[in-house]
């Protein structure tokens, strides 16, 4: 299997990208937004298993030279610009999908994107800007609502929610809900019961913040993203 680390530049900013490729040609694109702390080896390994899967799979720096956060302070600073700012947010994203478009042995008329945790944000803003692309996958996403453009939301929308995540409680996952539905969006979430934030992260046991592994969740949410694939790609 083919790996690189793509580099570019947007807005007088450099940006790091890990890029997998399949043994394909022609293959369907899937961008992969981090977490909090940065494009790390987490996000890299699921390139890797989707490339193996028959995709072209780029985990997006959304910070700018592969920023890594080592500390929750350090993670917070990293993501509370571009979550107070999502016009910018929304921008970084769609500079990488345009990149993604243009690596060799993509077909760029099969893009989905997904992403965790904060990431989970960044493809839902993806879509709420109105990019053309087949679909996203939040896991254990962000819920907060933004401004969706004119275009409407062109991509399916798959959210894979843990039910105890105590960083989207109830009220914002039903506002989720309304929101999608008011934007005539083709839209689904799957709750999994007792799955806390952060539910496929084997390293996440964090009580204080709500961050747990849940193996049955993990599985049965990369199944869902797998079965949403087959559909949209």
């Amino acid at each position: 299997m083919k790996t690189e680390i793509l580099n570019y530049s947007f807005d007088k900013q450099d940006y790091s990208t890990f890029v997998a490729y399949p043994e394909i040609e022609n293959a369907p694109l899937v961008l992969i937004a981090h977490a909090w702390g940065g494009r790390d080896n987490f996000v890299e390994e699921k390139a890797t298993l989707l490339a193996k899967e028959g995709f072209v799979a780029m985990a997006v720096d959304m910070y700018g030279e592969g920023k890594q956060g080592t500390s929750v302070q350090e993670n917070q600073s990293l993501m509370t610009p571009l979550v107070e700012d999502r016009d910018k947010l929304k921008s970084v994203i769609n500079a990488a999908l345009n990149e993604g478009k243009k690596l060799n042995g993509v077909d760029p008329t099969k893009v989905a994107a997904i992403g965790y945790c904060f990431g989970g944000l960044v493809v839902l803003d993806l879509a709420r800007s109105g990019a053309d692309v087949k679909g996203v996958v939040s896991f254990h996403g962000l819920l907060m609502d933004s401004k969706i453009s004119e275009q409407g939301i062109k991509s399916k929308v798959l959210v894979l929610h843990g039910e105890r995540d105590p960083m989207v409680p109830p009220v914002m996952v039903n506002e989720f809900q309304k929101e999608m539905t008011e934007a005539g969006a083709d839209w689904q979430l799957h709750s999994y019961g007792n799955a806390y934030h952060s539910f496929t992260n084997k390293e996440a046991n964090d009580p204080d913040l709500g961050t747990q592994y849940h193996e049955d969740a993990d599985k049965r949410s990369w199944q869902s993203m797998m079965n949403f694939f087959s559909e949209i790609l």
